[in-house]
């Protein structure tokens, strides 16, 4: 069953950031948005990790066709690092992060490093 999570942020009084797919599979993760075209506005992915780490929450952009914002969290869903990230390059945070919330280039307007995120469930509200 695939899990959607609403994401808000507490730093801004949970004003919401973004929808999210809860991406914790290996094969989630590895996919994540790969061969995509567009996504839609205030849509994206939440990769979850196991622990914290900046290699195991880097990303690529092969294959993904346009830019999107990202923002990777630590354990307390503070966001550590977000950046613009672009087509066919690889990124690393500038912390280590067990989260990586990956949207919209308009998603990083609603964040900053240092913001504290919230998700819960779409079906508990």
């Amino acid at each position: 069953m695939i899990r959607w999570v609403q994401v808000r942020n507490r730093s801004k009084g949970g004003s919401p950031v973004i929808r999210a797919r809860w991406c914790e599979s290996f094969a989630c993760k590895l996919r994540g948005l790969t061969f995509r075209r567009h996504l839609p506005e205030n849509e994206g992915l939440l990769l979850v990790e196991a622990g914290e780490s900046r290699v195991g929450t880097s990303i690529h952009m092969w294959a993904v066709f346009f830019p999107i914002g990202v923002a990777w969290l630590d354990s307390e869903a503070r966001v550590v690092d977000c950046r613009l990230a672009l087509p066919w390059r690889a990124y690393i945070p500038a912390s280590p992060a067990r989260y990586v919330l990956e949207g919209t280039a308009s998603m990083l307007g609603r964040l900053a490093v240092g913001d504290v995120l919230e998700w819960v469930d779409e079906t508990s509200g």
